[in-house]
């Protein structure tokens, strides 16, 4: 029994691992250490190498939050209106995240993530923030 209490939490993690693995890295990432292990965490909202503007992004922006705070500072994510906004927010503190102008929130829990997939149809400049904290983790710039 104690045994499989100490295999299974093994098991995760390396499935999350290989999971991370499976999407590679590109030379616009920078390595994220601490809770949730080593991460490549993008550091420019810049599209995919050989992808031009108007095609759909290949990868998913990654907002990491530790102590409250975004990793590397406020992102900035730019999106041409039509398009598919998508990105994940990992964070070690249980929060809501909430999209402003798109009134759009998700509860992350702590040590957990959430994805947020939905399309620019609002145009504007719009404040994403962990809620409870009153904290800007990005700002969402969707163009016409």
């Amino acid at each position: 029994m104690s045994y499989v209490k100490k295999i299974v939490p093994l098991l995760l993690a390396l499935a999350a691992i290989g999971g991370l693995a499976a999407c590679g890295s590109s030379d616009n990432e920078e390595a994220v250490t601490g809770q949730f292990g080593s991460e490549s965490v993008p550091t420019t909202s810049a599209q995919p190498e050989g992808e031009d503007e108007g095609s759909a992004r290949a990868a998913v922006e990654t907002i990491v939050v530790r102590e409250g705070k975004p990793v590397g500072g406020v992102r900035e994510l730019e999106y041409g209106s039509g398009e598919e906004v998508r990105f994940r927010v990992r964070s070690d503190a249980a929060d809501e995240i909430h999209i402003h102008g798109y009134d759009l929130t998700k509860d992350v829990a702590a040590g957990g993530s959430v994805v947020f997939s939905f399309p620019a149809d609002i145009e504007g400049i719009f404040e994403i923030e962990l809620e409870v904290r009153g904290e800007q983790i990005a700002e969402l710039r969707i163009n016409p």
